[in-house]
């Protein structure tokens, strides 16, 4: 499928290795940088359209609010990929048809996105009997990361081409195309979370690494099975 992720802020935090392993299958290894493991948070819009470019967006998943929660595994090959703790959207069908097609732990969530010039806002609550909210706002610099010369932890953040997922509990993968990432710096005036409670993470010891991106377009290829 063709997917248009825009309006997106990652938000990462530290954790120790060991805090997440009970968390990941054990088919996959924590992937860290400098001994830290990272779990991101990442708030945007998916637009879903068919294969054929052409064709508009499918009904009801145009700009749609979607928030995961996940972190940065490898494979026994050494490839490296995400694993999603969680992936809250905004309409059930999509949440229904993801959790059964690619096994994605998706919720359905009210949720809402607001931009206004340089600040923009997220807020989201997972629909009863889930118990899971936030609210995030972030405030946009005018400053761009350049592509070339990015840090290495940066690339190792932001620069994933592998999803992987548990289906009949079968470890599989999933690969995604896209351009890297345009990054610019930003910083959180606000945040109030418990994604990470419910996903069985301690609250983190320091504040979250912070950038925003205007989005790219992506190409989803089928979920296969690891060999």
């Amino acid at each position: 499928m063709h997917h248009s992720w825009s309006e997106l802020t990652f938000v990462h935090w530290r954790f120790a290795p060991r805090q997440l392993r009970p968390l990941v299958p054990e088919s996959l290894e924590i992937d860290t940088f400098n001994g830290d493991a990272w779990v991101g948070m990442t708030p945007f819009l998916l637009t879903i359209s068919p294969p054929v470019r052409w064709l508009p967006p499918l009904p009801g998943l145009h700009r749609v609010p979607e928030t995961n929660l996940r972190t940065y595994v490898r494979d026994r090959k050494g490839r490296h990929g995400i694993w999603f703790f969680s992936l809250d959207i905004a309409r059930l069908a999509a949440a229904s048809v993801a959790r059964a097609t690619y096994g994605l732990p998706y919720r359905w969530a009210e949720m809402a996105l607001e931009r206004d010039g340089r600040s923009i806002r997220y807020e989201g609550a997972r629909k009863p009997p889930e118990e899971a909210t936030y609210r995030l706002v972030v405030d946009i610099s005018r400053k761009e990361i350049p592509i070339e010369g990015r840090d290495e932890l940066l690339d190792f953040l932001t620069a994933r081409w592998r999803l992987y997922t548990l289906i009949a509990g079968r470890l599989m993968q999933a690969r995604v195309q896209h351009a890297p990432w345009p990054l610019q710096e930003a910083g959180v005036s606000a945040l109030d979370q418990s994604l990470l409670k419910a996903a069985g993470l301690p609250a983190p010891r320091r504040g979250p690494l912070v950038h925003f991106s205007p989005g790219v377009e992506v190409l989803v290829g089928p979920p296969l099975p690891v060999w």
